[in-house]
């Protein structure tokens, strides 16, 4: 049986929609790691077309601080609802803004809260599915900024992918797996 299946995707890519087809339970957990800020439309706008396409059974957690992603998988049982994840791209900027690693502090916190994240994930019980952006196929960004995040959200998609039973990537909406469940590691 897979329990924990990471779903890789760039932008636009249908990686979300994609990771919402594979739990078909009537009960899921869905939990959006995304904060919300003052005085931005657009993303309030790109909020309102996640929450527009769930199902009206599911149930919606919002964990935006690093610490309440771990605690919840941490708690989940066998018995759980299938828990959906998006984005730990999201949470990652979190644990970055958290941590003040965009002004060049806090690097320990943040492999702190990536080593808990990816600790959690191999310990949930219930089914679960993350859906997580795929940087690493670009270019270097120009940014400081644009490094540590691609650096520290590559390197934590490559251990999340360690402790999961099954790994796909989404390319332009067609689904690639590069891990089957039951397959090597």
């Amino acid at each position: 049986m897979t329990r924990r299946t990471l779903v890789l995707g760039g932008a636009r890519s249908g990686k979300s929609a994609h990771a919402e087809g594979l739990v078909t339970d009537d009960a899921v957990t869905y939990v959006a790691t995304a904060r919300r800020y003052p005085d931005d439309a657009d993303w309030d706008e790109r909020i309102a077309r996640h929450v527009a396409r769930r199902p009206a059974t599911w149930h919606t957690v919002e964990a935006p601080a690093p610490r309440d992603l771990v605690a919840l998988l941490t708690a989940t049982a066998e018995t759980d609802p299938a828990i959906l994840v998006d984005d730990v791209a999201t949470w990652l900027t979190g644990a970055l803004d958290d941590a003040g690693a965009w002004e060049g502090r806090g690097s320990d916190q943040v492999d702190e809260h990536c080593a808990a994240l990816v600790d959690a994930v191999s310990q949930t019980r219930a089914r679960l599915v993350l859906v997580s952006a795929e940087v690493g196929l670009g270019v270097v960004p120009g940014t400081r900024s644009g490094r540590l995040f691609r650096d520290h959200l590559g390197s934590l998609n490559a251990r999340l992918a360690e402790v999961c039973d099954e790994v796909l990537l989404v390319v332009a909406g067609i689904p690639l797996r590069l891990r089957e469940a039951g397959g090597s590691r």
